[in-house]
């Protein structure tokens, strides 16, 4: 069973998502928060496998819950995903940089709020339609001076490679398709990638790969 903690501080929003997740068979509505602070009390007391959180909330906004969620260690099994009313919201890049999983519109379809519950648990990034190529561009924008990131000497020059494609915006499907091989092995190929650099899930890894300087501005086809 999949443990969902909604947190918005408008109480429709909320009742709206725990009517359409408690009636799927393998997720639960284990609680429900207004504010930056409620949220991570529940957290710290109930370690829901996945947070909905609103960016906008009174006390404490959601990017900075989310960075203190994402920032400790007891909680590295939480996986975070951002609400908000606008696909243009200005706080998509700081929302993924904060350590979310994943970028929702409020007003998206309800099968893809279902789906994006469960890929997240997965180890998958889920951002709504349209925003992936808009988030990248935006790193691509912002690129500095390529850091060093640990572990990435221990990368082989396919897990490079993978990580290069991810960072461009690829599904495990379209990376496959790149590099002749089997959605599995691409799968397999992006686990190890992210085992190795400790990263939390797929958006940690398009961070990542621009940082390290693998995917530079100039590259979005």
């Amino acid at each position: 069973m999949i443990r969902v903690l909604l947190a918005d501080d408008q109480l429709l929003v909320r009742a709206g998502f725990r009517a359409l997740l408690d009636a799927q068979p393998d997720i639960e509505v284990v609680g429900e928060a207004g504010n930056g602070e409620e949220t991570l009390r529940l957290v710290r007391e109930l370690r829901p496998d996945v947070v909905l959180m609103d960016i906008r909330m009174p006390v404490l906004d959601g990017l900075a819950a989310t960075r203190r969620i994402t920032d400790d260690a007891a909680l590295a099994e939480v996986r975070v995903v951002m609400l908000t009313t606008f696909e243009l919201d200005e706080y998509v890049f700081e929302a993924i940089r904060s350590g979310a999983s994943g970028f929702l519109v409020k007003d998206t379809e309800p099968e893809e709020l279902v789906r994006a519950v469960r890929a997240v648990v997965e180890g998958d990034a889920l951002l709504s339609p349209g925003v992936t190529r808009r988030l990248i561009a935006e790193f691509a924008a912002r690129s500095r001076k390529p850091a060093a990131v640990e572990g990435l000497d221990r990368l082989t020059d396919r897990e490079r490679e993978v990580m290069a494609l991810v960072g461009l915006g690829l599904t495990n499907e379209e990376i496959a398709r790149r590099l002749v091989v089997s959605p599995l092995t691409a799968k397999t190929h992006v686990s190890r990638t992210m085992v190795k650099l400790g990263a939390r899930d797929r958006a940690q890894l398009v961070v990542l790969a621009y940082e390290s300087g693998l995917v530079r501005p100039g590259w979005l086809g």
